[in-house]
């Protein structure tokens, strides 16, 4: 059976982190409180670095690409896994980004991400072809991979397109579990762009909204492939979710114990309850990324991308 969790992640340095206006065209989760560019760095920078401690602490594998400026800026370097997904078996999935400014990222990173898994059998499939069509598929942003079970999950959006989904489950043996996802803004309901900020999976839980997915046949759906798959169910509201509370990931530490990361904000908004069900088979820990939340629309989980190797 393949494995649900790893030990090994990539996270990537900010050296220009900041409110990417492009980006926040669909990801209402951003918030610009006005701050000097400079001021929001360093706080970004100090989030980080301590985030990266917190998780090498525990025994976690942390491969830190270095992010610079030396063909562009890129605000949201900080959120690797939406440009590729690692697979067991060396296969490397390069994503199509709905941001112009995000398409760089790979054009930076890849080499040292290549380095870093280290693998001379590396298979790198290539779906960036798709973005002159302006079809998109942001990686474990828009896809909630259930990889032990061979589910993938994706609530569908402008960054999730649902025959490029399809096609992915196709090539990779995963099954597919397509739905809509909405949130309330500005007084009515906009598409959640991306699925891990309403689901997140563990090894044998799930957290996840289900008020947001309004269609009741796809909510049905959606429980049932959850619980044929064993996962006690963790249903958080959408007032949960603008703390993070979707943005979660299960990782492996020293000895093969678990370790549920989620935002500060995330567990200080979850009630005894809730965490009580993550707790019974993974232990919770929760570095303080506010800056990161607030001017990127993102979370803990956002920021890691897992590695396979």
């Amino acid at each position: 059976m393949a494995r649900q969790i790893t030990n090994q992640i990539c996270m990537v340095r900010p050296v220009s982190f900041y409110f990417n206006q492009e980006t926040a065209a669909n990801d209402f989760y951003q918030h610009n409180l006005g701050e000097k560019r400079d001021i929001v760095q360093a706080k970004a920078l100090i989030e980080f670095d301590n985030m990266v401690a917190l998780l090498q602490s525990k025994g976690i594998t942390v491969h830190v690409l270095q992010d610079d400026n030396q063909v562009c800026d890129t605000p949201d370097s900080i959120f690797p896994n939406n440009w590729f997904v690692s697979l067991e078996g060396g296969r490397l999935v390069l994503c199509p980004m709905f941001a112009h400014d995000r398409r760089t990222e790979r054009l930076k990173f890849l080499g040292a991400l290549v380095e870093s898994i280290g693998q001379s059998k590396l298979e790198v499939v290539n779906y960036t072809q798709h973005e002159q069509n302006d079809v998109f598929l942001e990686g474990t942003g828009a896809m909630v991979l259930d990889r032990a079970n061979k589910k993938a999950y994706c609530c569908l959006s402008m960054r999730a397109d649902e025959a490029l989904f399809n096609t992915f489950c196709a090539e990779n043996g995963f099954k597919p579990v397509a739905f809509h996802a909405y949130q309330t803004y500005q007084n009515r309901r906009a598409a959640i762009y991306h699925t891990n900020v309403m689901m997140a999976l563990g090894e044998k839980f799930c957290v996840i909204c289900l008020s947001s997915i309004d269609d009741a046949a796809e909510r049905a759906r959606v429980v049932q492939e959850l619980e044929e798959s064993g996962k006690e169910i963790v249903d958080v509201t959408e007032e949960q979710l603008n703390h993070f509370a979707g943005n979660e990931i299960e990782l492996e530490g020293t000895g093969g114990k678990r370790y549920t990361v989620m935002t500060k904000a995330t567990y200080d908004c979850l009630t005894p309850e809730q965490r009580a069900v993550i707790e019974k088979s993974s232990e919770i820990i929760a570095p303080d990324v506010k800056t990161i939340e607030t001017y990127g629309g993102g979370s803990v989980r956002c920021m890691i991308s897992e590695l396979f190797i």
